[in-house]
């Protein structure tokens, strides 16, 4: 299929869906549903998973097989089975993008948690553990009333790597740590690992992690629902200049794979367990990612994925048609599923697998291998248990969707998520007590359409920033400034100005919407879309006291002129921060949540675009001039750091406990100690010559005190800055966070665990993850601490 008609094909294939379920059938058919197709082995509940499995595709035509490779698989009739549609989507709260969603019956909407970006930046694991749990919870509600399928393809876990890219605001951020943690916690909350029922948040998963572990087959092989780590991989580039996403060919040394591209999936798969991974359509050093057979192996053969490969919409076409890696379709057809991807999204395994077969080039084994996997997820996932009402999750339905405790879990993941970048004189909070009226000024200031970016369902109470401020105030009056938020024209500049002028406190919200950053658009620019800084400049100058910056969207932006205009007092990013948005603004700007959040990407100078968005090199080359990218490699100047963020107290550290000195005696094979014995003195050792990385683990003890008179929540970020044994070692890498609430005026004793292999390794140019010797600086805000290590 040409991918100018993929948009009129999934169009016409929705509205066949929704006709298809539009009054949500409460009596929905299901395979093995008694009395006629209960007995065939695959409904045995008392088999393994594998052997229902391969009982069912010994059962099948090839026909009927090759049927089963689109998203959208057909049923069997003559054996009970309906159709199932592989694709829908919960990036953030049950979206209505893809066709296995609708919420056109019982359901009308589901909660609407902040962006991914945002709740990155709460850098709280337990948080985002929560998150994914209560999106699942809805997810697996909606599915039992006929409006989702229990497959979805969240979440999105590539590095935000250029900060031009229009889906960065749907990933947790720049730094591969914080991704990996991210994409762990949501898995293991949306697949239902630590469910206890009746839709409660249950707190065993934190209790458990406190103890110091959580069994990961506490559960077994059972799903609620499942996730998908997508997109695999080095994919960060929609369309710029000549280049587009379906054509790109992403450069990529073994350095920055390992380091870098490769450590969210392989944490997404190894401790989060998700049973998806999606291909991307761009090409990894010259070869098609659907068609990478090395890298799509290795996640099965070393990382020990269980589940299936699915490509990006119409991901095989493109290696004929875009990248013209194949010359006939069969061959592309051929190539990807050798390579081990299992399913399409799109129907081109399905009018070209025929074909191929009968030309030699693949065989049954390869379909029924692909098979294997899709319906051991399907068997893991309950679809063939007969009556998913009587199962495991059948008591979930719309009572458990949009519910005061995931509502609330929306408000408070928005408010972790804000982020207060200035503050001067301690100008925020206002006092509600002498604020008679405020003025709300912005194209996005009363817009609820875009508060919840890319992939967003319909939500289930939303509010606007207008709307947010209006219970704080008795006088609240609002201006656009400008029509929309590319800003092309100035015409109602006029009435903000007025508006603000005749307000005691003016608030303008200021930044990016879907117009300027989504999917298949890139941004050109990080200075704010048209004239908005000259709307945000002349409103400042015009009202009577400094304003308020509100910066929405999720690509950095360059507001140099804000942090240095006196008439603007204090800036705050909320990204897209869903439903709740508008109540945890008003919140914080009032004093009645103290922000924590912290930026979890670099925020560039517009110079930073005259960098080729195409370069996927991580780390700085002086003699091209290129700066690096993240905070990790980054040699030029910022905006805003990454990890940078204000709070309305103050907190301090005090190191309790560190060692000084890391002795490796003991703990390696006998290769490195005849390395030793000839060579003498070394600068590194390789990670896999030690005999036991665990054993070498130490903590680190701080007390973080609160020496301000307000309460709050603090985000802990631990650095680390190893030898610069040779060009390209990180300028530091975070090795450990954490999220603690401390009261004023006191403090708060956390520990850290430090496993050196993990936390204080790089990764040579050959890829390969050593160990430096000698002095390595761990900081912590403004403390220091080196521990040396030795042989």
């Amino acid at each position: 299929m040409s991918l100018q008609l993929k948009s009129l094909f999934f169009i016409l294939q929705l509205l066949a869906l929704l006709i298809s379920i539009s009054s949500s059938d409460p009596n929905p058919q299901f395979p093995c549903q008694p009395p006629h197709f209960n007995s065939y082995p695959f409904c045995n509940t008392s088999l393994s998973i594998t052997d229902r499995a391969q009982s069912l595709i010994s059962l099948l035509t090839l026909e009927e097989k090759i049927h089963q490779l689109s998203n959208n698989a057909s049923g069997i009739p003559r054996l009970g089975i309906p159709p199932y549609e592989w694709w829908s989507e919960s990036l953030h709260g049950v979206a209505s993008n893809g066709p296995g969603v609708n919420f056109n019956g019982y359901v009308k909407a589901a909660t609407s948690f902040p962006q991914v970006l945002v709740t990155a930046a709460s850098f709280n694991r337990t948080l985002w553990f929560k998150i994914g749990l209560a999106i699942g919870i809805e997810a697996k509600a909606m599915y039992n009333v006929g409006q989702a399928g229990l497959t979805f393809w969240a979440p999105n876990i590539n590095i935000f790597r250029d900060p031009r890219w229009g889906r960065g605001q749907e990933t947790p951020g720049e730094d591969p740590m914080v991704v990996s943690a991210y994409a762990i916690q949501f898995v293991k909350g949306f697949q239902g690992g630590s469910w206890r029922g009746s839709g409660e948040l249950i707190d065993r998963f934190e209790r458990k992690r406190a103890l110091g572990g959580y069994n990961d087959d506490e559960s077994g092989d059972r799903l609620m629902n499942s996730a998908c780590c997508k997109h695999f991989i080095a994919y960060d580039l929609e369309k710029w200049k000549n280049f587009s996403r379906y054509s790109f060919n992403a450069v990529v040394t073994k350095q920055d794979m390992e380091d870098t591209y490769e450590p969210p999936f392989r944490s997404c798969i190894q401790q989060g367990k998700a049973s998806c991974l999606m291909c991307s359509y761009n090409a990894v050093n010259g070869v098609p990612a659907c068609a990478q057979g090395d890298l799509l192996q290795k996640a099965r053969n070393e990382w020990g994925f269980k589940g299936y490969i699915t490509s990006d919409c119409d991901a095989v076409a493109t290696v004929q048609e875009y990248q013209n890696y194949t010359r006939k379709a069969d061959d592309a057809v051929a190539l990807v599923l050798k390579a081990g991807m299992d399913i399409n999204c799109g129907s081109y395994l399905v009018r070209h697998t025929r074909t191929t077969i009968e030309e030699g080039k693949l065989q049954d084994k390869d379909i029924d291998r692909a098979l294997l996997n899709l319906f051991s997820v399907q068997l893991r996932l309950g679809l063939f248990d007969g009556d998913p009402r009587k199962g495991q999750f059948g008591e979930l339905g719309p009572q458990n969707i949009c519910t005061i405790e995931h509502k609330m879990l929306a408000l408070e993941a928005a408010r972790q998520g804000i982020v207060l970048l200035k503050n001067e004189e301690k100008f925020l909070p206002l006092n509600r007590n002498v604020v008679s009226s405020i003025a709300i000024i912005g194209p996005m200031a009363n817009n609820i359409s875009n508060m919840g970016g890319d992939y967003t369902g319909f939500p289930c109470d939303p509010k606007s920033f207008y709307e947010g401020l209006l219970g704080y105030v008795e006088k609240a009056s609002y201006a656009s400034g400008c029509s929309d938020v590319p800003c092309d024209s100035d015409a109602v500049f006029n009435d903000a100005i007025l508006t603000a002028k005749k307000a005691d406190f003016v608030v303008v919200v200021a930044g990016l919407d879907l117009s300027q950053e989504t999917e298949d658009h890139d941004r050109a620019s990080l200075l704010l879309p048209g004239k908005q800084m000259t709307l945000v400049s002349s409103v400042a100058a015009a009202s009577k006291r400094p304003i308020i910056l509100v910066l929405t969207g999720g690509g950095p932006l360059d507001v140099s002129f804000a942090e240095g205009d006196q008439n603007i007092a204090s800036i705050l990013w909320v990204g897209y921060p869903g439903e709740a948005g508008g109540k945890a603004l008003a919140e914080v700007i009032f004093g009645d949540f103290n922000p924590g959040g912290r930026l979890p990407m670099t925020w560039y100078p517009e110079s930073f675009t005259k960098i080729a968005m195409n370069d996927m090199n991580m780390r700085a080359n002086p003699f091209r001039g290129y700066p690096g990218r993240t905070y990790r490699f980054y040699t030029g100047n910022r905006v805003y750091g990454f990890g940078q963020g204000l709070s309305y107290t103050k907190f301090t550290y005090k190191l309790l406990s560190a060692p000084r000195t890391l002795s490796l005696s003991g703990s390696f094979t006998g290769t490195l100690t005849e390395k030793i014995l000839h060579q003498g003195e070394l600068d590194y050792i390789h990670v896999d010559e030690l005999t036991s990385c665990d054993s070498l683990s130490f903590y680190v003890h701080i007390s973080v005190a609160n020496v301000g008179d307000r309460d709050g929540s603090h985000v802990v970020m631990l650095f680390s800055r190893a030898p610069k044994i040779f060009e390209g070692t990180p300028e530091k890498q975070l090795i450990a966070f954490d999220r603690v609430h401390t009261s004023s005026y006191g403090s708060t004793e956390t520990s850290i665990i430090v496993i050196p292999c993990d936390h204080l390794s790089i990764v040579d140019k050959h890829g390969k993850r050593i160990l430096p010797l000698g002095e390595h600086l761990l900081t912590l805000g403004d403390l220091e601490h080196s521990v040396s290590i030795v042989t």
